[in-house]
């Protein structure tokens, strides 16, 4: 089992900034590839950027390229997202999930926290 806790939602203007971290507890945490996903009300959930057990490979949605920013420090047992010029749009429950290294699908999952986005 892996606990995971995802903090720093909130509520920011247009174009502003907020850092998301997701702290994880249980099994080893440098075992997991991390990725971070979004659900707008009435829309699927999206991945929107993973990144490797190392922290040295990371993949990121075509929407947030060049303004979000996924790290990880595994002596934290903690993934950070940083999340610039924030559009309205963007607005949705933020997660944090895990997965075996070669294994598509995320095996445990956040409680999520909400990120609005206002005009």
């Amino acid at each position: 089992q892996v606990q995971l806790v995802e903090s720093g939602g909130g509520l920011v203007q247009a174009g502003g900034s907020l850092r998301l971290s997701c702290a994880a507890s249980g099994r080893t945490f440098s075992n997991y590839v991390m990725g971070w996903f979004r659900q707008a009300p009435g829309k699927e959930r999206e991945l929107v950027v993973a990144i490797s057990r190392s922290g040295s490979t990371t993949s990121y949605a075509d929407s947030v390229k060049g303004r979000f920013t996924i790290s990880r420090d595994n002596a934290k047992n903690t993934v950070y997202l940083q999340m610039n010029s924030l559009k309205p749009e963007e607005t949705a429950v933020y997660y944090c999930a895990v997965r075996q290294e070669g294994i598509l699908v995320y095996d445990y999952w956040g409680q999520g926290t909400q990120v609005t986005v206002s005009s």
